[in-house]
């Protein structure tokens, strides 16, 4: 059943909220970040810091080091804006912080580019040792936080406002740094990230219409990067398109770009993702600008193909 990320996120910490090292915090934000529903539970390990994300991940970096696995939740362009305290507080010491990002991209929608973050997985991509999850619909998500619970690091997890279709099935057993071949084929290898890996699949249907085999990979975990599923991918396929709600720089068509360059990866490329800033309309509206929809990602990968 679609539903928006941040909100399979909030049942499964809600699930997990036993576990007595879990700390929440939030920045004024409980209500978009689904968070409430933790206080709700748990009200004596919530903790509301205001409209103070610096704050916010000073006070989880100091509680990971003290043992407890706190979660840090804000609008991605918020927590992820404060990158300095990221950097410093939270990469550099090791902490074992969950870094927790909802309203990401432009599928955000209606609240324009202030809200939107269209460039924190580049900017997060840059620190060393910090692990980066996008998933991709509601039950990669659920499975994804379950496996943060007990994932030894720094982590950011990316989040939708809006609501995103299904792809797994319950049963899905998410792994981290490993992508998922969600469709064969064998002409092209499309792979996604986060809200766009269902219209990649819808894409896919679509182009295979015009005799074109599409393969797609869930890309869930864009750091570390599933360097052999690419490469896979590639050599057989012969041609790689990506797929983001994110910038075009520095997000996953950047670290596919890195990785097919530096590793023999001999296939064409084509980035797809967000180009410029971010604008107000429905996620609707603005896919179909950027492309990044299922219709403009079928016509893109037609058009690639038909260029070759």
């Amino acid at each position: 059943m679609p539903a928006a990320t941040r909100d399979a996120f909030a049942d499964a910490l809600v699930r997990e909220g036993d576990d007595e090292r879990i700390v929440v915090l939030t920045g004024d934000l409980r209500d978009s970040t689904r968070t409430e529903k933790f206080l709700e539970r748990y009200p004596d390990r919530f903790i509301d810091v205001g409209i103070a994300e610096k704050n916010m991940l000073g006070i989880a970096a100091g509680l990971a080091l003290s043992g407890k696995v706190p979660w840090a939740c804000s609008f991605s362009a918020f927590v992820t804006g404060r990158l300095e305290v990221v950097r410093v507080s939270v990469a550099y010491q090791e902490a074992n912080v969950r870094i927790v990002g909802t309203h990401s991209g432009i599928g955000v929608g209606e609240d324009g580019y202030s809200q939107m973050a269209c460039e924190d997985i580049a900017a997060v991509r840059a620190l060393p040792n910090v692990a980066i999850v996008n998933p991709g619909d509601p039950v990669s998500t659920e499975r994804a936080t379950e496996y943060l619970v007990d994932h030894r690091g720094p982590a950011f997890l990316r989040l939708t406002r809006q609501k995103v279709d299904d792809v797994h099935d319950a049963d899905f057993a998410f792994e981290f740094g490993k992508a998922v071949q969600v469709r064969d084929g064998s002409d092209v290898a499309i792979l996604a990230t986060g809200a766009t890996v269902p219209e990649a699949m819808k894409a896919a249907e679509t182009v295979d219409g015009d005799g074109i085999s599409a393969r797609v990979l869930d890309v869930h975990t864009v750091k570390p990067l599933d360097e052999g599923a690419i490469l896979q991918a590639a050599r057989d396929c012969g041609a790689v398109v990506t797929v983001e709600d994110h910038s075009v720089h520095g997000g996953l068509g950047g670290a596919v770009a890195e990785v097919l360059a530096t590793r023999d990866g001999n296939a064409p490329l084509r980035v797809l993702g967000v180009r410029g800033f971010g604008e107000s309309g429905t996620s609707e509206e603005l896919y179909a600008k950027h492309g990044i929809d299922a219709g403009g990602i079928a016509r893109s990968t037609t058009e690639f193909l038909n260029s070759r």
